[in-house]
């Protein structure tokens, strides 16, 4: 325990964004084939260091299957919230699950370049505890560290519905199950909050049989993967209202509160639509009243292809969907970027309107049919995925995987893994920097980043920006 509260932890994001720039960045890596254990790769990004943009420390994990996908910090910026009982933990910790294993990593990262395996939570012990499994998404809350999971109880991961439960943030026991009253909630993936409103909202992919052996095409056309998004009373932890975004809107997945709590809107990124295939983002605020609302204000179109440059899943259509699979916001709350996996681009909107977003950059980089390759003449393989951006939100890095068994179906063949980084320009625009490329060991994807002391999807902060 520190003396004093971490100096990464930052009362509002405009602090936040006047930090330090980061130097360092932390990659998961993934063997999609479970031949390999399962890794994490410690990159410079720091551009006046002679090993930038190389992997400079890796942490393999000593068990194979894990499928390592997102993960988080044990503690961050909403230490700081009046209803912290931790305002003196540093932000130490990686806590990296194995969505496909139900295994759950703790890395400390004290020493970056030293990193090693802090402690290993059995699967066992997360179903014996829980009764979920597949643990996916990390949030580091004032209480206690959350974990999302996109599996029940049973084999198969469908013996009741899936849910969130909570590690203790110095021990990394679990304590248990969050729900108290789910309401109708039965599929999850993301989630996050507004601490001082004291509301969480969560969002549905599908259940285990729907995603792990690749994408069910017949649930697709019949609308049975998740579309609605939820939202709960943080701390009475019962869900309040949920809102359907329509049954075509397939996928409903990555949830992005605005930073600054005073305002009370958020983001949520749309896979594909099945009725024309775009992607799409709604924007969701709260009411006077206490309800919320969502409206679709984003949407993004589909691309004519022929059949014969699409995968099999794809060559009925004869167009390739922009598969909107990740989104995240700028600190400012200005910018969204939105990875747009399938076509290979990725968007940014300038949102200082959530209710009217403006394409403001765009770079492309990859995609089913492009194939668009890095300004340095390489190789993108799959599509702009996985996005993190600086605090400062002048760099916009991101990764090509999505999940294994997904990657397959859309992107045949091995495309091996890849980090890039996009200058930001100040009032908008992206632009590749051609001399930021990560080379990733051979037979590894790469998925989620983390960004040394704090990034846009990670800390969650207490007090308004002035």
């Amino acid at each position: 325990m520190n003396l004093r509260p971490d100096p990464t932890f930052y009362p509002s994001p405009k602090m936040a964004m006047e930090a330090p720039a980061e130097s360092l960045a932390f990659t998961l890596m993934l063997s999609p084939d479970a031949s390999q254990p399962d890794g994490l790769a410690v990159i410079d990004v720091d551009p006046t260091s002679k090993t930038y943009g190389e992997i400079v420390h890796k942490v393999i994990m000593p068990n194979k299957g894990d499928e390592f996908h997102h993960f988080g910090w044990n503690a961050c910026s909403s230490a700081l919230s009046p209803l912290t009982g931790h305002a003196f933990l540093e932000r130490r910790y990686l806590i990296i699950p194995g969505i496909r294993s139900s295994r759950i990593y703790v890395i400390d990262v004290k020493e970056p370049l030293k990193a090693k395996i802090h402690k290993i939570i059995e699967p066992e012990e997360v179903f014996a505890k829980t009764g979920y499994s597949r643990p996916h998404t990390i949030h580091c809350g004032p209480e206690g560290i959350y974990v999302s999971t996109l599996g029940g109880g049973g084999k198969d991961g469908t013996d009741g519905p899936p849910g969130i439960f909570i590690l203790d943030c110095e021990s990394f026991d679990i304590i248990g199950r969050y729900e108290i009253d789910r309401g109708s909630q039965d599929k999850h993936y993301d989630f996050w909050w507004n601490l001082p409103r004291d509301y969480m909202v969560s969002s549905e992919w599908g259940l285990p049989p729907q995603f792990e052996n690749g994408i069910v095409a017949e649930d697709l056309l019949s609308n049975k993967y998740g579309h609605r998004i939820h939202f709960w009373n943080l701390r009475q932890r019962r869900n309040v209202q949920t809102i359907d975004l329509g049954e075509n809107h397939q996928m409903a997945l990555e949830i992005r509160p605005a930073h600054d709590p005073a305002k009370n809107h958020g983001f949520c990124g749309v896979v594909v639509d099945t009725t024309n295939l775009q992607g799409a983002i709604f924007t969701w605020w709260q009411k006077e009243d206490g309800t919320f609302e969502a409206k679709k204000t984003i949407t993004i179109d589909p691309q004519p292809a022929s059949p014969d440059d699409l995968p099999d899943l794809l060559k009925g259509f004869e167009a390739v969907p922009p598969l909107v699979t990740d989104i995240d916001l700028s600190l400012d709350d200005r910018f969204l970027y939105v990875a747009c996996w399938g076509t290979g681009e990725m968007h940014q909107y300038d949102v200082s309107d959530p209710m009217a977003p403006k394409l403001a950059g765009k770079v492309e980089i990859g995609g089913i049919v492009k194939q668009t390759k890095h300004p340095n003449g390489k190789a993108f393989g799959y599509g702009p995925q996985m996005v993190e951006i600086s605090r400062d939100g002048k760099r916009v890095y991101w990764t090509n995987s999505l999940y294994s068994t997904w990657d397959d179906q859309f992107y045949p063949g091995d495309r091996g893994g890849a980090m890039v980084m996009a200058n930001a320009g100040a009032d908008g625009g992206l632009e590749l920097a051609e001399d930021f490329w990560v080379e990733f060991p051979e037979g590894y994807r790469t998925h989620q980043i983390r960004l040394e002391g704090g990034d846009c999807s990670t800390d969650s902060f207490c007090y308004p920006s002035v």
